[in-house]
C-alpha cells in the first residue's frame, strides 16, 4: 500500500505543477511575449493614426512608392517599434519598388491600448481595413510580412482574408512552443502552425539555421504545413537579428521571385 500512497502523492504533485504552470502561462505570458521599448521616434506629422476597433488609435508609418504594384504591410518583432524598423522599411521600398505600411501594436510606440494577443489581432484587422479602404489598395495587391512576433497577426490575417502573398521571417509555430517545443497546454497564443493549412495565398518562409531565439525547426514546420504555392529560404548560419545581413542578395532575390506576377 505504501507504493500506492506514493503514486497518489506523485500524481497529485504533477497535477498541481501542471495547473500552476498553466495558470502562470495564461496570466503572465503577455509580459514575455510583448516587450515594447520606450518610443524611439517622434509623434510628428510623418506618423499616421489609424482608428482602432476598440477605440483609440494605432501609430503607423507609410512609405509610398510611385507606381508600386504592391503594398507591403509590415508586422515587426516584439522588442521593436516603428523607429527601430524604419531602416528595414526603406530597404523594402527601395529594393522591391513597393509601398510599405508598418504599424505599432497596442501599447507600442504611440499606439494606444495595452499589449496582448486579442488586442493585437483586432488592431491588425483595423490596419488591413485602412490599407484596403482609405489607401485604396486592392486585396490582391497587399503583401503581409510578419517578422518574429509579427508572424502571429500576419498569419491570422492571411488565413482569413485574401491577399497577394504572405512572408514569414524568423517565425514561430506558436508562442508557448518557442520554450517547450511541443504543445503542453490545452491553450496557446498565436498558434501559427494550426492556421497555416488555411492559407490561400503564396507564402515565403525565411528562417536562419542558427536562430538563437526561435529554433530553426519552427520555420521548417511552418513551411511543411503551408499549402502550395510556397517557397522557403533557409539562411545558413543566420541568427534571429542578423538574417538580412547574412543572407545578402539572396534575401532580395527570394522576395522578388515571390512577387513576380
Amino acid at each position: 500500500m505504501v507504493w500506492l500512497q506514493f503514486l497518489v502523492v506523485a500524481v497529485g504533485a504533477l497535477a498541481f505543477a501542471y495547473a500552476a504552470l498553466g495558470f502562470y502561462a495564461w496570466q503572465y505570458s503577455d509580459g514575455l511575449i510583448f516587450l515594447p521599448p520606450p518610443p524611439t521616434y517622434p509623434n510628428d506629422r510623418d506618423i499616421l493614426h489609424i482608428s482602432a476597433a476598440a477605440g483609440g488609435t494605432l501609430a503607423a508609418r507609410y512609405l509610398p512608392c510611385p507606381d508600386a504594384r504592391y503594398t507591403v504591410v509590415y508586422f515587426h518583432g516584439n522588442a521593436e517599434d516603428l523607429g527601430g524598423v524604419e531602416p528595414r522599411l526603406q530597404l523594402l521600398r527601395d529594393h522591391l519598388q513597393v509601398s510599405v505600411l508598418a504599424w505599432d501594436y497596442p501599447g507600442y510606440g504611440w499606439s494606444g491600448g495595452s499589449a496582448g494577443e486579442p488586442a493585437t489581432l483586432r488592431a491588425a484587422q483595423a490596419v488591413l481595413a485602412y490599407v484596403t479602404g482609405p489607401l485604396r489598395v486592392p486585396a490582391d495587391r497587399v503583401v503581409l510580412y510578419g517578422r518574429s512576433l509579427g508572424s502571429g497577426p500576419a498569419v491570422e490575417l492571411a488565413s482569413r482574408q485574401p491577399c497577394r502573398a504572405l512572408i514569414l521571417e524568423s517565425a514561430f509555430t506558436s508562442t508557448f512552443r518557442v520554450m517547450t517545443q511541443v504543445r503542453l497546454m490545452p491553450f496557446d497564443k498565436f498558434v501559427n502552425l494550426e492556421k497555416m493549412p488555411r492559407l490561400k495565398c503564396p507564402v515565403l518562409v525565411i528562417q536562419g539555421t542558427a536562430d538563437e531565439v526561435i529554433p530553426f525547426s519552427h520555420g521548417q514546420k511552418l513551411f511543411a504545413a503551408a499549402p502550395e504555392p510556397k517557397r522557403r529560404l533557409w539562411v545558413e548560419g543566420a541568427g534571429h537579428n542578423n538574417l538580412l545581413e547574412t543572407a545578402g542578395e539572396t534575401y532580395w532575390q527570394a522576395l522578388r521571385e515571390l512577387l513576380t506576377p
